[in-house]
């Protein structure tokens, strides 16, 4: 094997010439992999030396680098060169070498017996990856032949060496196995024949483990080993007597942690279940663990009894359902659930003082879904059994909840405020799952408990317990319908006695409001819970909840909160939220117009006032954030502001309680009052896109909630978008242009200067395509946008004579080139609006007509590759808007585009070319198979037919 550079057959990597991967090269490599500072060195040195392991020089100093003299470093590298090589280019490798490299490997292993241990591991690798391509045929008996081997008396290293070395060779023989590259018909071989080979592991493992003489590190790599093997999925009975010595071994704290391994990985083996006698036998030897789990938690000790509980959980989470099956031995495995749940339970907060009752839930999940897949007769004996036992869990489970003291809590990390909050919301997640097996009980179970807590003078007051209650009930209101249960107007009723003196508790009680759909239908309630929230707003650590919460309030029960407006106003002038202005529209939305403009006047006064101020500033950055400030709190006001209650619709016109207003809109008054202050302040900030961008939001939001009743601002604001897009073209402009078009081109009143509009902001995007569009994919993008709503709402904007449709087809066609997926898209969308009229928009059907082809081409381009693969659905949609509207143009384009060899790509033969296009051609009226026609194709142009990448897509 010395010289396997010469073999004809290892050329199968290495195109690099075979003088550069010289030991002495590959040595200084690594000298500059590990102790050179430079990165960029570190990072050549790593890339030559990748190609090295796979060249064909690597059967030649894979070996030399082994030698004795040199440093564990390099002697690791020859040893992974030689895996590499043995497990990716077996091929390579003559079938008259195998025994040689067989046997040369062995003597490595034998060397490295008392040698360096990662360089042992590396070799014992190599040699499993080898026994995995010769098993069965070329060689039959592979693991005997290992224990023989090692076993041999003759050998130079002693006993127990090569006992370390041969458990190392096992241990990572199934490894290798699991993640080795073998094709599917010979991994289902060499697993049957790894089955048969257990026959010569186990015994010894036994044997090792069962010695007293057995050192420990013996003992230890012996359970490492088992654990290895069972994960070929070993037949459970096959494995009793080594896991019940795992169990003995969980007495040894050296052993625990790879006993604990061991046995978890034997009982969650998928074909465990089958084994139900073995699985009874484990429920007593589990049980047994009680005593050192209830020592371990007495003093502190979180490895053992995390990994005592990992076992419960393993038997009990894999395998409820055989066990419940086994009626007769109902109580044993009740007391395995009891163990767990004494797990769950299990003092201190996680994840500071204990990272052990989060990995019960699961279970918790699997023993209801089993019990309740039972049929009726079972099921009922076993509710009988283990509702109280998910009652007791409700308990645990908000015990472990709570929070703990201030001070502690103060105490903890960033990192474990976060684990605790995300444990909060699997324990949330829990609750609302065992609502299903314990139903309404559970409801008025914890309502009684909050009632006790709150109205009882005799135990100590405690915020983490009413707090915990609180989210318990909300984890489960949250999903359930709970208007119709009796306990929720008690519930209510019982908030405005707690004592909100901390921010944890205050947020759960804003929460716990928000679920406010039962307020609408309980207005009553309003009274009791509204100074709360109103109250938590003045603190700024609970802005976030209490502002969500008055939200809700203000959406679901707007109509009966007219008597607490001008409360709600008030409190509310002292905060600058956007979500609070949100809030603040939908309530005042239910107020009559005036009191809408008395109450907007004294809301927004201040700010108008502010910005008055700013707009006679000279630009600046702080005064620029000020600006947008204000701007966006005025768009959240105008977003739910809706006096024509235009998203009460869809609950129909009787539910509406209030009489549509007559006169303007109170949106409309305030906007026009401020219109020429806008105006002002878009003549400094013109050049800046963030302003532009939040003035148009707030016309944007208006024109969305306020529908026709914006009507009479139209004239003014397409003025302005007009004079704003002349001076420095931005995408927000084009986007509210669009949204313009929208609502009010198709009404004749509006047309004249929403044509205006769009003739000037097609004319100034044209130019700017002139002057080279690359810059600005945003802008192409929301003109597409643009162009496509026109003429989905009005096609009679194309009508005009100004608009030069021949320019705006040809910056469509380019636009359709630009490597951004959102504006190549739009460009798409726009083109499957514009082909569709051709027969009704004359100037339409002469751009086509002549410029079409150009249109054909530039599709064919993306999907022969130039485009990705994530868009092809959109360019199918062109070719079928083609195929449907412009058949007989698209049969004579198609068949000369695809004429010129090599295009759209190169990979095509002129019969799959040809193909391509029968296939597009016969296929009008089914736009899903153009679609897959195109990706097969576009996998043609690109070489990916029949590949893995083709899965992704």
């Amino acid at each position: 094997m010395e010289r396997r550079e010469e073999q004809p057959g290892a050329a199968g990597a290495g195109a690099a010439p075979a003088l550069d991967f010289t030991v002495e090269n590959v040595e200084k490599a690594l000298h500059q992999l590990y102790y050179d500072p430079n990165i960029e060195n570190k990072n050549l040195a790593q890339k030559w030396l990748m190609q090295a392991q796979v060249s064909p020089q690597a059967w030649h100093f894979s070996w030399q680098l082994l030698q004795p003299d040199k440093v564990p470093e390099i002697q690791y590298f020859g040893a992974s060169a030689l895996h590499i090589k043995i497990s990716r280019y077996w091929s390579d490798i003559p079938t008259d070498q195998y025994e040689s490299l067989k046997a040369q490997l062995f003597t490595q292993i034998t060397r490295f017996a008392s040698g360096s241990k990662i360089v042992l591991t590396r070799l014992c690798v190599a040699l499993a990856s080898l026994a995995l391509s010769m098993m069965p045929d070329a060689w039959p008996c592979a693991v005997a032949d290992m224990v023989r081997l090692f076993q041999a008396e003759d050998s130079p290293v002693d006993g127990q060496g090569r006992c370390l070395a041969l458990l190392e060779l096992l241990t990572v023989l199934p490894e290798e196995f699991q993640t080795s590259r073998l094709p599917q018909y010979r991994k289902g071989l060499v697993r049957t024949s790894l089955a048969v080979e257990c026959g010569a592991v186990f015994p010894l493992l036994e044997q090792l483990l069962q010695q007293p003489s057995s050192p420990s590190c013996v003992r230890q790599k012996v359970l490492k080993c088992f654990s290895s093997w069972v994960q070929l999925e070993v037949p459970l009975q096959d494995c009793e007597a080594l896991i019940q010595a795992a169990f003995a071994a969980l007495q040894d704290s050296e052993l625990f942690d790879s006993s604990v391994e061991a046995i978890v990985n034997a009982i969650s083996q998928p074909d465990a279940q089958r084994y139900v006698n073995t699985l009874l036998k484990l429920i007593p030897l589990v049980l047994g663990l009680q005593e050192q789990l209830r020592q371990a938690v007495q003093n502190g000790d979180m490895e053992t009894s995390h990994g005592i509980c990992r076992i419960a959980v393993a038997l009990g989470e894999n395998h409820s359902r055989a066990l419940l099956d086994q009626v007769e031995h109902w109580q044993s495995f009740l007391a395995l659930v009891n163990m767990i749940m004494f797990c769950t339970g299990i003092p201190g907060h996680y994840p500071v003082n204990e990272t052990t009752s989060s990995l019960t839930l699961t279970f918790w999940y699997t023993l209801q879904d089993d019990i309740l897949s039972f049929e009726a007769e079972k099921q009922a004996v076993y509710q009988q059994v283990y509702r109280p036992v998910y009652f007791q869990l409700v308990d645990v489970l908000l015990h472990k909840a709570q929070f703990p003291s201030d001070e502690e809590y103060g105490f903890w990390s960033s990192d474990e405020k976060e684990q605790f909050r995300i444990y909060r919301v699997d324990i949330s997640d829990t609750l609302m799952y065992v609502y299903e097996m314990l139903g309404a009980e559970l409801l008025s179970n914890l309502y009684d408990k909050l009632g006790r807590l709150l109205t009882s003078s005799e135990e100590p007051y405690s915020w983490q317990h009413t707090e915990a209650l609180l989210y318990g009930f909300q984890s489960i209101a949250e999903t359930i319908d709970v208007n119709y249960s009796d306990v929720v107007p008690g519930l209510i009723g019982l908030i405005p006695r707690i004592s909100i003196s901390n921010v944890q508790l205050a947020d759960t009680v804003m929460f716990t409001i928000a679920l406010s759909e039962w307020l609408a239908d309980h207005p009553v309630m309003i009274n009791s819970v509204l100074p709360l929230v109103l109250h938590a707003l003045g603190n700024p650590e609970l802005s976030v909840s209490s502002v969500s919460t008055l939200k809700k309030i203000c959406r679901e029960c707007k109509y009966d909160l007219p008597p607490y407006a001008a409360n709600i106003v008030a409190v509310s002038q002292t905060s600058q939220c956007m979500w609070l202005m949100q809030a603040l529209g939908f309530l005042l939305s239910a107020l009559q117009v005036e009191e809408i403009l008395k109450n907007l006047h004294s809301l927004i006064s201040p700010y108008i006032q502010q910005l008055e101020k700013l707009a006679e500033e000279i630009p600046n950055p702080s005064n620029k954030l000020a600006i947008v400030h204000i701007l966006g709190l005025l768009s959240n006001l105008f977003t739910t502001l809706d006096i024509s209650h235009h998203e009460d619709d869809h609950e129909g016109p009787e539910l509406r309680k209030l009489p549509v207003p007559q006169g303007p809109n109170p949106v409309v008054v305030v906007l026009q009052q401020v219109f020429q202050l806008i105006q002002k302040v878009l003549s400094k900030w013109l050049n800046d896109a963030q302003v532009v961008e939040a003035v148009c939001a707030i016309f944007e939001k208006s024109v969305k909630t306020l529908l026709d009743d914006f009507a009479p601002m139209v004239p003014q604001l397409c003025e302005m978008l007009g004079r704003m897009y002349s001076t420095i073209p931005q995408a927000s402009a084009l986007d509210l242009t669009r949204q313009l078009v929208h609502i009010f081109a198709h009404e004749p009143a509006h047309f004249p200067p929403i044509e205006a509009l769009f003739l000037l902001v097609t004319s100034v995007t044209l130019t700017l395509f002139q002057q080279g569009p690359r810059d600005h994919p945003d802008i192409v993008d929301s003109f597409m946008q643009l162009l496509a709503q026109a003429l989905k709402r009005k096609p009679d904007l194309f009508l005009c004579e100004r608009l030069d449709v021949k320019a705006v087809f040809q910056c469509a066609v380019l636009a359709l080139k630009f490597p951004e997926a959102p504006t190549v898209k739009a460009s798409c969308g726009f083109f499957t609006e514009l082909l569709p009229r051709c027969g009704e928009v004359e100037s339409v059907g002469k751009v086509v007509q002549e410029d079409g082809r150009m249109l054909l081409i530039a599709v064919l381009e993306a999907i022969g590759g130039q485009a990705s693969r994530s868009l092809m659905d959109c360019f199918a949609d062109i070719l079928f808007a083609l195929n449907k509207h412009c058949f007989s143009l698209l049969s004579m384009w198609i068949k000369e585009a695809l004429q010129p060899p090599g295009f759209p790509s190169a990979r095509l033969s002129p019969e799959q070319k040809d193909t391509f296009s029968q296939q597009i051609l016969r296929e009008r009226v089914n736009k899903r198979r153009v679609k897959e026609m195109v990706k097969e194709f576009t996998l043609l142009c690109r070489g990916l037919h029949g590949t893995d990448y083709t899965a992704d897509y």
